[in-house]
């Protein structure tokens, strides 16, 4: 069975939930992933699973956003992204597809996700885990300090990678012990080195466009969809 949260009856999919689900007052640390996945590739699974097995996650939720509010819309159907999502993680015990944003519509604000989790959840630890590339732009995003009011954040560098300056608000949150986010439901902010594979959804979309092979940037079953459903062909 697919490993899925429906959140509500009129969801874009329905789907029953997988074997190694758990009843929330079983859950004492999940982990947040968001983005569009579009398509999901390598790269986010390589990463989820790091975190999800550096940080002994019991869950880790892979939600994709409805529309980004710093992002163009897509140019295939949230249900094909979350379908392709479904598929890439189906084999993996742990990592379990979210739909609560697809259910909201509109603009996905990372802030409504959170505290929607945290009304399910009270007494668990929310890690939302996100890029380099996202954490630069963070006081881009919606009401982004209420953030750790609900979660900490976990930064994925590369190794070695060049610290990035903290405005005084997250350095209050800063911490370099791993030991506090299990402590602390939320308030903290860490940064995780993790592999980071150098794969773009974005030059994945252009190859597929132009008719050159995709192959071994994204699970051969999601390559199969977008292939059968001719996704991210030009017009």
């Amino acid at each position: 069975m697919d490993k899925f949260v429906n959140n509500q009856t009129d969801s874009v999919m329905t789907a029953s939930p997988s074997k190694d689900w758990q009843s929330c007052s079983e859950l004492k640390m999940i982990g947040i992933y968001g983005g569009t996945f579009d398509p999901v590739h390598y790269g986010h699974l390589r990463t989820a699973l790091e975190v999800k097995e550096i940080f002994q996650l019991d869950q880790l939720r892979l939600i994709p956003c409805h529309q980004s509010p710093l992002k163009n819309s897509s140019q295939v159907t949230p249900f094909n992204r979350l379908q392709m999502l479904q598929l890439a993680i189906q084999d993996e015990k742990g990592l379990v597809c979210d739909s609560r944003e697809l259910d909201r519509k509109g603009h996905s604000y990372m802030v409504d996700t959170l505290k929607s989790l945290r009304e399910e959840l009270p007494n668990t630890t929310l890690l939302l885990f996100m890029g380099n590339d996202a954490f630069v732009h963070l006081s881009r995003w919606h009401q982004w300090q209420t953030l750790f009011a609900y979660a900490h954040i976990v930064v994925m560098t590369r190794p070695q990678s060049e610290k990035i300056p903290l405005c005084d608000f997250l350095t209050q949150c800063f911490t370099t012990d791993k030991s506090e986010l299990s402590t602390k439901t939320a308030g903290k902010l860490f940064f995780q080195p993790v592999t980071q594979l150098d794969i773009s959804a974005t030059v994945i979309r252009k190859l597929q466009a132009t008719g050159r092979s995709i192959r071994f940037l994204l699970p051969d079953n999601v390559i199969h969809y977008i292939e059968q459903h001719t996704l991210y062909n030009l017009p």
